[in-house]
């Protein structure tokens, strides 16, 4: 999500989520923070989105919660992906403006012309916004597939355009600024995906992204021209391929679609599932699969499994353990290490490169990639002819101004991560989430006591339960005469306050669990009077 301001007006070019890792643990979604902008929303005079996929697009419906009036511009196939998100979130009718390559419009000071890009979902858009103090072109994902599916390139002509008119800022795409060369073309997966479905004679199941509208074209493609009927399985890509297919992005031949449920009424070796579940996501319809846990689809020894999507970063030990899970249940899984069933949507190095030399920018801000992606993305345009000192490395909260023709970093704003967590959304902390993974890597212990209110001598307890624990409970009977006497030490010193007791229990067990059991669990005391 990236803020443009202009004399008082904002405009804002994508609002995406991140998905939670390892170290999120019951987090659903993560978002940007609004915070900077959020006593500033009746200055936005459009959000602008780039392309359809989640990390350009999840967050707005939480954005526009904020203000419903904010208007919408985006391809036809984005926006329609936006809709049905948006409807399930109860949001009707959105003000939205659907734009096309060579478009060009204005809200407010900005005034905005929409450039061709290919990358692995149709109908992405770059976007040069023109304003007074400058034009910056912001290329969102893209690669330069120079033989795509769809036929629709990156528009270098426009590219070198505006490059003449004169380029202030390029924010440029960094995911792949580290893999030297080009990014292999979409098609070159087709004879793959052949040779797969030649060698199987019995049922093949991929796992794709639910937008790889281009991805699941191939797979139809090769399903019709080997006699198989195909399936889609998960929400998401029944819903996003029948938005592909209606809008006329996706070309299903006629007989090919059957239900997934009548699979099981056809021969194993005419068919065809389609599924997402592509990272081993725990509820997706591949892992409950591999898990046995699905309620119509089960492996049988021969099936052939091909995972066609690369593996995200961090996803790594469930994208594993599917594989293994179904290669126990004695399929043959195909994947991007032992085949290409799987190409990048960003451009490499040497597409990098080219787009530098193309538009001649004056400043450069590389985006969209971890740290060591823009820093790779910025030695390039180094490489290029940009002067050092007019490359910009910005992560989350910088600000950057563009002034007579020079973009340097002048601030920083507070810029966290919201959790969703459920129903509820920016509840829960970073220190939830701390006592969260400690609950779940080193357990919990709970101690009760009851004191006298008058002596505060322990009446009652310690009654300590542990879960989490190798131990028996019974291992713990060690630590109770240590916790008595602690707390008649404290007593006898004028210590009354039940807080300051618990503190006393909590010192005392931690002690002896650390030395005892090389362990740092929560620990929670509770003193009651009587």
């Amino acid at each position: 999500m990236t803020v443009f301001e202009y004399d008082g007006r904002l405009l804002v070019v994508d609002c995406g989520v991140l998905f939670p890792e390892d170290h999120h643990p019951g987090v659903d979604l993560i978002l940007p923070d609004f915070d900077a902008i959020r006593d500033r929303l009746d200055a936005v005079e459009a959000l602008v989105l780039t392309h359809g996929h989640e990390d350009h697009i999840g967050a707005v419906p939480y954005l526009l919660r904020e203000r419903r009036d904010i208007p919408l511009v985006g391809s036809q196939l984005t926006l329609a992906l936006l809709g049905s998100k948006l409807r399930e979130h109860r949001i009707e009718k959105p003000m939205q403006a659907i734009v096309s390559e060579g478009d060009r419009v204005s809200f407010g000071p900005f005034d905005l012309e929409f450039v061709a890009v290919n990358h692995s979902i149709p109908d992405a858009l770059a976007v040069a916004i023109r304003t007074p103090a400058g034009m910056v072109l912001h290329t969102g994902d893209f690669k330069m597939d120079q033989l795509p599916l769809d036929r629709r390139i990156t528009d270098l002509r426009a590219f070198a355009r505006l490059g003449e008119e004169g380029v202030d800022l390029f924010l440029t795409d960094s995911t792949n600024a580290e893999v030297p060369g080009f990014t292999t073309a979409e098609k070159d997966i087709a004879p793959v995906l052949d040779r797969v479905f030649h060698a199987s004679d019995q049922r093949i199941i991929v796992a794709c992204f639910a937008s790889h509208v281009h991805r699941v074209q191939q797979v139809l493609d090769a399903a019709v021209t080997h006699g198989r009927k195909v399936a889609y399985v998960g929400r998401s890509m029944v819903r996003n391929m029948g938005i592909a297919r209606d809008l006329g992005y996706l070309h299903v031949p006629p007989g090919t679609l059957v239900d997934a449920k009548e699979l099981g009424n056809l021969p194993p070796e005419r068919t065809v599932m389609i599924s997402t579940g592509s990272q081993g996501e725990p509820m997706s319809a591949l892992s409950r699969i591999a898990q046995r846990t699905h309620n119509f689809v089960s492996i049988v020894p021969g099936d052939t499994v091909v995972l066609a999507s690369s593996l995200i970063p961090g996803n790594e030990n469930s994208v594993f353990r599917v594989i293994n899970g179904l290669t126990r249940l004695g399929a043959e899984v195909v994947h991007k290490s032992n085949a290409l069933v799987h190409v990048s949507g960003h451009a490499s190095a040497g597409e990098l490169l080219y787009c530098y030399n193309i538009v001649r920018p004056r400043n450069v801000m590389p985006v969209h990639g971890e740290i060591r992606h823009m820093v790779a993305n910025a030695d390039l345009a180094r490489a290029a002819g940009v002067p050092d000192e007019n490359v910009v490395i910005a992560e989350d909260g910088v600000v950057v101004d563009l002034v007579e023709g020079r973009a340097q970093v002048t601030g920083k704003v507070d810029c966290g991560y919201v959790f969703v967590d459920g129903a509820s959304i920016g509840d829960v902390s970073e220190t939830s989430l701390k006592d969260r993974r400690i609950l779940g890597e080193e357990g919990f212990v709970s101690v009760i006591v009851v004191v006298d209110s008058t002596s505060g001598k322990v009446i009652s307890g310690p009654e300590i339960q542990a879960r989490g624990f190798a131990e028996d409970e019974a291992r713990f009977d060690d630590i109770r005469p240590g916790i008595v006497d602690a707390l008649t030490k404290a007593v006898s010193e004028g210590t009354t306050d039940n807080y300051q007791l618990q503190q006393v229990i909590r010192r005392v067990v931690g002690r002896w669990v650390g030395n005892r059991l090389r362990r740092r669990p929560m620990i929670v005391p509770v003193v009651l009077e009587a």
